[in-house]
């Protein structure tokens, strides 16, 4: 990295910009570093200066200026409802605070860099679909879910930033799923269900990526910007039994169409949230996609591929159980009255 830069991070009370935040912290040619959030970062930071502000207010156009940043890398995008809060939110976080940073880089006049930690939702979920999508395979299938549809937008609107603005290098990384031990996601808290519900018929072929790359390579992208949008995974892929089995965790069949209605209201029993749409298709159809830009433009190689990242979690998590100690048939009931 060149000697001096300077790099704001939005979204730092989330894990991704406090873990990107705390090892940035290390690299001495970065001469200032700071972070917005409307909360403190989850992790301790010495030298990062922590800016309270919530990114869809227009104060944003003030105060990122006055940072005189070089590179912006923005982590305040959800992927999941907030608890107790409307889904609503979700969509104002990520399409109009995405949409109130932009307009505040205008005005930033010595930005040159900006790196998006987004989603791979944007290839949609489908049964006919390829088994690694390439960067420019996005939108070839159908958006189905609020969260598809929000992430396409959000890129639309990145994607014109960076035709107007030619001199600032806009990189959109598009993650898979994460997994780890020390996750607290629903996605991390589905597996670790005492039995965990599956769609009858169905077993997809997923691309879980391990917390520990999902963190190598936002700061590869940071420390190594390229342009256009760039996949973050694993290689390979693992099926949803297979998974299963490495966790030693029982599965449920349930039909599809009650999955998500079923699912939601055992959350809610035990502690889990809400599974969002997107998720339910992901766990239906699963989703692949191709790493290479990101192995070979941005330098990174993942250090886990997906049964690894998949085996790591069960290892780390083996004995954990979420909820209550049920027994298969308490369970197989609770399910079975949630989905009618």
């Amino acid at each position: 990295m060149a000697s001096g830069r300077r790099v704001v991070i939005t979204g730092v009370a989330s894990h991704w910009g406090g873990e990107l935040a705390r090892r940035l912290e290390r690299d001495p040619s970065i001469e200032y570093l700071a972070g917005i959030d409307t909360g403190a970062p989850p992790v301790e930071l010495e030298r990062t200066e922590f800016l309270e502000a919530d990114i869809r207010s227009t104060v944003l156009s003030r105060l990122l200026p006055g940072t005189e940043p070089d590179t912006v890398v923005h982590c305040g995008i959800l992927w999941y409802p907030e608890p107790d809060k409307p889904s609503r939110v979700l969509h104002d976080v990520n399409v109009i605070g995405t949409l109130q940073l932009l307009a505040a880089c205008q005005r930033t006049e010595r930005l040159r860099h900006l790196v998006i930690r987004g989603s791979a939702a944007i290839y949609g979920c489908e049964g006919p679909s390829p088994g690694f999508f390439t960067e420019e395979m996005a939108r070839t299938l159908p958006l189905r879910t609020r969260f598809q549809r929000d992430v396409s937008e959000l890129e639309a609107y990145i994607d014109n930033f960076a035709r107007r603005h030619p001199q600032v290098a806009c990189c959109t990384l598009r993650y898979q799923p994460e997994i780890g031990p020390d996750l607290d996601t629903p996605l991390a808290r589905y597996l670790s269900l005492p039995v965990v519900p599956t769609q009858l018929g169905f077993d997809p072929r997923l691309q879980f990526l391990h917390a520990a790359d999902a963190t190598g390579a936002l700061e590869a992208a940071v420390r190594n910007p390229v342009r256009g949008a760039v996949n973050v995974a694993p290689s390979g892929s693992i099926s949803l039994s297979r998974i299963l089995r490495l966790a030693r965790r029982p599965s449920l069949p349930i039909p599809h169409p009650l999955f998500g209605p079923a699912l939601e209201r055992l959350g809610r029993q035990l502690g889990v949230g809400p599974l969002y749409g997107d998720g339910v298709r992901l766990l239906r159809f699963g989703r692949g996609v191709d790493n290479r830009r990101l192995r070979t433009e941005i330098g990174y190689e993942p250090r886990f591929d997906a049964v690894a990242a998949a085996r790591d979690f069960a290892t780390k998590t083996a004995g954990r159980r979420l909820g209550p100690s049920l027994h298969l048939g308490d369970l197989t009931g609770r399910l079975a009255g949630a989905a009618r």
